[in-house]
């Protein structure tokens, strides 16, 4: 007979702890336990990042088509991925707007018809979630149901006096049925689980069972109980501790579905599983422990962040150079919120909720402070339209006296108007100016002949050359140098020279005074500093000297702001190169040099443009 019969018989556990761990608990509560973000899962799901929007729509529709339970996973990842080529598509698209002469602040992202077709899919897929949900619930509760006439029928039979074959054919039916009967309300899952294995305990004590056959029965199950055994032991050194409690979940289902081993060997073998069970468990623990703290700093961080930006005081911010500052700072802070993780999932929504606030306020205003300044701008633009038809009504006047102190005129109102908007800015500097050169060109045409005069100043030019050349080498250092720049001073006040001799001349006043630098070991920048003073003396001279003082003063600006974009690039890239890498000593070592000539560069041009100014009050 026993050879006939199914020896998975249910195991006593009276004498078991009822405070389990939840490897202990029967698989619907078991597996209740905590899981990690689902946005782990996701990324791990679909490699998503070589999908267009278009097959990541086909795709979202094909999982449409499968349980919810399995594709929820999918689905987020496959939402991620549209979301991060949309962002992408936004931002190549503002960069196009800016290149082609836009303003950052006036760009609008297109409407995407994709998007909608992703948040219909996204709806569907909700309710479609929803509909599962509620169907489970729907059956764990028929399930509860059956399992509890199942219990009531093993009561029964535990009570029977019947015929021993016709008893455990019933028992063995029983425990089919149960096995195959699975999801139930977590709730109950204990309480259910506790009254079988009640039962079937007693089903086994109190029927007259043949020793033999039980025998044989405890001999198989034990066998099976102590691979499982070795199986959880070995899962303690599982690296993924994700993999190693969900793997756990499943032997102890196995576990139960195995019958009871001899009476005398229960304990210790229990005892044996849960004590590997409870290593999974406690890495799984603190694995999840180290998460949430992990969660927490960020959400200090991310806090702390929020906090900044509320923080800024907005009344400080009168110009331009106030809110490009300021607005460097929020890039910066929203560039650092992007590498923060997770926060608790509690505070995730919350967090992120107040940071767009804030960040939306910031951008709120600083929209409204460029929408000020652009109607100022408005203004500058046409006083300086009006200027520009004054100078031009002007620039054929014969009167050189008088029209002189007008154009100076409009040139000083010119000084005092604001700036208007950069894409107006050179064409009415070049309309303004060039009605101005023109009047100062005819002006000059008429000026007397100062031929005589010029023969002088190049005598004298010569003569001073003479000096430079001849300069005592046994003189004091400093006071050589002083006397290089007393000469140099005495250049800028002789006049003109005749036309024809002007190279000739300044390139033999050049070499003798970068002769007697190089060999007084003068830094090349203040050479350069003192040759642009001369220029500028030489600029200033004539009627129209402000004109050029502005030309100049202009494109050392232009001059300034590409080195410093030059700058930015350089320090933005060294970041980039590792000292340990091939080549990268020497790259890191030019990339320097270069950061270091572009910042002296740029003092020099700063001293310039602060010399011009100096000839402009």
């Amino acid at each position: 007979m026993k050879d006939t019969l199914e020896t998975n018989l249910p195991e006593e556990t009276g004498k078991l702890d009822e405070t389990k761990t939840p490897t202990e608990m029967p698989e619907h509560e078991a597996t209740a336990q905590t899981e990690p973000n689902e946005t782990a899962e996701a990324d791990t799901n679909i490699a998503a990042g070589k999908l267009t929007k278009e097959e990541i729509l086909a795709k979202l529709t094909e999982l449409m088509g499968t349980p919810a339970e399995n594709s929820r996973g999918d689905v987020e990842g496959l939402k991620q991925a549209y979301y991060k080529i949309r962002r992408n598509e936004v931002e190549e698209l503002k960069k196009k707007f800016i290149a082609d002469g836009g303003e950052e602040k006036d760009f609008t992202a297109p409407a995407d018809e994709t998007e909608e077709k992703l948040k219909e899919l996204l709806a569907a897929y909700k309710e479609k979630r929803a509909a599962a949900l509620a169907e489970e619930e729907r059956v764990k509760a028929a399930n509860y149901a059956l399992k509890l006439q199942l219990i009531d029928q093993l009561k029964e039979l535990s009570e029977s006096q019947d015929d021993f074959n016709k008893l455990y054919n019933t028992f063995k039916e029983i425990q089919q049925r149960w096995k195959e009967i699975k999801l139930v309300p977590q709730e109950h899952a204990n309480e259910l689980w506790r009254n079988y294995q009640t039962y079937s305990e007693k089903f086994y004590d109190i029927i007259k069972i043949n020793n033999q056959f039980r025998d044989y029965d405890f001999k198989k199950n034990l066998e099976l109980k102590t691979a499982l055994c070795e199986t959880v032991e070995k899962l303690g050194t599982e690296p993924d501790v994700i993999s190693a409690f969900h793997q756990l979940q499943k032997l102890h289902q196995q576990w139960r579905e195995i019958g009871p081993v001899a009476k005398e060997l229960r304990e210790e073998l229990w005892a044996r599983f849960k004590a590997a069970s409870t290593v999974i468990n406690k890495r799984h623990q603190e694995h999840f422990e180290k998460q949430k703290a992990k969660e927490q700093e960020n959400l200090e961080a991310k806090t702390a962040i929020c906090e900044q930006i509320e923080a800024i005081d907005y009344n400080t911010l009168k110009s331009f150079k106030d809110w490009d500052e300021k607005n460097k700072e929020v890039i910066g802070l929203q560039e650092k919120w992007k590498t923060i993780g997770f926060a608790p999932k509690k505070h995730n929504v919350k967090i992120f909720e107040r940071f767009r606030t804030a960040c939306d306020v910031y951008f709120s205003k600083k929209n409204e402070f460029y929408k000020t300044i652009k109607v100022e701008m408005e203004k500058n633009l046409e006083a300086k339209r009006a200027l520009c038809e004054q100078a031009e009504a002007l620039k054929d006047s014969t009167d050189w006296k008088e029209t002189t102190d007008k154009m100076i005129a409009l040139q000083k109102e010119w000084k005092k108007i604001g700036p208007v908007a950069r894409k107006h800015s050179d064409s009415i500097w070049k309309r303004f100016i060039t009605a101005c050169d023109y009047f100062f060109d005819q002006k000059n045409k008429n000026v007397v002949s100062q031929k005589s005069v010029e023969q002088t100043n190049l005598a004298a030019k010569k003569e001073l050359i003479a000096k430079i050349k001849g300069l005592d080498e046994n003189m004091d250092h400093d006071e050589a140098v002083a006397t290089l720049k007393d000469y140099m001073a005495e250049w800028n006040s002789i006049g003109f020279v005749p036309f024809r001799n002007k190279d000739k001349i300044y390139k033999e006043y050049h070499e003798a005074i970068d002769q007697q630098f190089d060999r007084l070991k003068v830094d090349m920048n203040d050479r350069k500093m003192q040759s642009f003073r001369n220029n500028l003396s030489e600029m200033t001279s004539g009627e129209k000297g402000k004109g050029r003082l502005f030309s100049e003063r202009d494109k050392l600006m232009r001059i300034y702001e590409r080195m410093k974009n030059e700058l930015q690039t350089y320090e933005n890239n060294i970041g980039f190169l590792s000292v340990s890498s091939k080549g990268g000593s020497g790259l890191l070592k030019e990339m320097e040099r270069k950061i270091e000539k572009l910042k002296e560069d740029m003092a020099l041009t700063i001293k310039k443009i602060d010399a011009i100014d100096e000839n402009l009050e």
